[in-house]
């Protein structure tokens, strides 16, 4: 096997008695990207990531993390790793500062070090004011920073982010996926489950779509929406009495058959924005008037659809698990 990626796996099995949560999963991150790992509630995506953090053991199958084997080798995988699960890992009674340096702590890292990573950490995720307020009295965005930087305090290289913005508003999200792509151009290296399909396409520089314990999708976002039927163009004619005519007009433009709802014409197509002009021109030519017309790319969520046969949904576990962050050296 080659250990040169960042992290690698092979036929990933792992069995929870006669429940079989992974089936043979394959995965490969380069170092330096940011890959997403995308499937509906139960499809594995939390069991992976847990075994490549040595939390779990698999039942088959082979990982390396950094070069090295998740069970044969787990302090030297979780000296190179940070950890941010599904819910923010605080102690909420500390104040910030004191959740940081207790993590430095348990890293074994120097006194000296930590304070100044604290310091650092803080200011860097917008803290600093609220450094010294016990976290119980922070937002769920706050606190989701928090736990951020908690996995950050030993400088990763690797970082493995479960499901890191569930629960956050829209703003906080957004605030959270610029930290995360600062983290990627100071050339970190992050693996990224998530619920949501758009955090995948804006983050990611390659997606692994799994379900059922399995991959059935890698690629780029570009790449899995061409797997699709690429463009779409969408038309809503003013007369309804004339979209069975405007169908016929239109499929010389069209690369498949439309879908027609009431007024409203879908069709797949191919050429870009020019086939807008195209499609506008031969209505025109009949007289018949259009009341919108767009053209839109296939979304993730399309591609989630039509590889799974239903909508992503939010992994609800039954209990917040802990989180495991490895052992550094001290530093001087």
């Amino acid at each position: 096997m080659s250990t040169d990626a960042a992290v690698h796996a092979e036929g990933l099995v792992k069995h929870f008695g006669d429940v079989r949560a992974l089936d043979g999963i394959d995965l490969t991150v380069e170092r330096g990207q940011v890959v997403g790992l995308l499937g509906p509630n139960g499809a594995g995506k939390t069991t992976t990531v847990r075994i490549l953090a040595t939390l779990l053991q698999p039942t088959a199958g082979v990982a390396y993390v950094d070069g090295h084997d998740v069970v044969k080798e787990p302090d030297a995988v979780r000296h190179a790793i940070g950890l941010t699960g599904q819910y923010a890992a605080v102690d909420e009674y500390l104040t910030g500062r004191e959740n940081l340096r207790m993590f430095g702590d348990l890293y074994h890292l120097s006194p000296r070090y930590v304070k100044e990573r604290t310091a650092e950490l803080l200011e860097w995720f917008d803290l600093s004011e609220a450094a010294d307020r016990p976290a119980k009295t922070y937002s769920g965005g706050m606190r989701r920073r928090l736990d951020l930087a908690a996995s950050l305090i030993a400088k990763p290289s690797i970082l493995f982010l479960d499901e890191p913005t569930t629960g956050l508003d829209p703003r906080s999200r957004l605030g959270m996926w610029g930290v995360i792509q600062a983290l990627v151009d100071e050339g970190t290296t992050v693996l990224l489950t998530t619920q949501y399909l758009e955090e995948a396409d804006q983050l990611a520089q390659d997606i692994v779509v799994i379900d059922h314990g399995r991959v059935i999708a890698h690629g780029t976002a570009d790449v899995l929406k061409d797997q699709i039927g690429g463009d779409r163009i969408e038309i809503a004619v003013t007369d309804v009495s004339r979209v069975g005519r405007a169908v016929e007009l239109l499929r010389p433009v069209g690369t498949g058959e439309a879908i027609v709802d009431e007024a409203r014409i879908l069709m797949p197509v191919s050429g870009g924005s020019t086939v807008l002009v195209d499609a506008v021109r031969v209505l025109d030519s009949e007289g018949i008037e259009v009341s919108d017309i767009v053209l839109r790319r296939p979304t993730l969520d399309d591609v989630f659809l039509s590889l799974t046969g239903h909508v992503a949904e939010e992994d609800v576990p039954a209990a917040p698990k802990a989180r495991g962050r490895g052992r550094k050296e001290k530093k001087a």
